[in-house]
């Protein structure tokens, strides 16, 4: 009991205490239940990956978002993580693609263009059939800012709009955790850089 306590305490946003009633709720249910939930995390540890275009979360080698044919191929959504484009999605006020950095710049912490997935933007960004428009989503953090204007500076030579996400998601704050009429006005009401 101890040690599930410690390793569910390692997920973010599980203390000691919600660790401890986790794993009394899961002591209690059914063993099949416990084993489901057990094969489930293997199964996506096994199975998902990164999409190799956008690179968000897949269990193939393209996600489905990027294999959809009805989508804006021509409008890319930059985000700094997976869990922020699944927020974006729940929204359902983007048709346009994803790109996921995997982080945002923060020179103080040694993270630098080389340690995103910034090179990958701008190389999708070079292939046919073009891209119109690139949204940069990042979080409204000094990282999330510092890290859009760095894209719109890289964007600006190859002639492609670059917009930023409306305020609106309040400062400091992280876009898995904005709701979705938040984020449907905030995408309604990007602005170009």
């Amino acid at each position: 009991m101890t040690r599930l306590v410690k390793e569910l305490s390692r997920l973010p946003g599980i203390g000691e205490k919600t660790a401890s009633r986790l794993a009394f709720n899961l002591l209690n249910r059914p063993r099949e239940e416990v084993i489901a939930l057990a094969e489930a995390l293997l199964e996506m540890k096994e199975r998902v990956g990164l999409c190799s275009q956008c690179f968000g979360l897949s269990d193939a080698p393209r996600c489905h978002i990027c294999e959809d044919a009805v989508r804006e191929h021509d409008v890319i959504c930059v985000v700094e993580g997976p869990a922020d484009l699944m927020s974006l999605e729940r929204a359902r006020s983007f048709n346009g693609v994803y790109h996921v950095l995997h982080g945002a710049l923060a020179p103080l912490d040694g993270i630098g263009p080389d340690d995103i997935k910034i090179k990958e933007l701008l190389g999708r960004i070079s292939e046919p059939p073009g891209v119109r428009e690139v949204i940069i989503a990042t979080n409204a953090t000094v990282e999330g800012e510092a890290t859009a204007l760095y894209i719109a500076r890289a964007l600006k030579p190859l002639s492609v709009k670059a917009t930023r996400l409306a305020r609106g998601l309040p400062a400091g704050g992280d876009l898995e955790y904005s709701d979705a009429a938040t984020l449907a006005s905030a995408l309604s009401g990007r602005r170009e850089l």
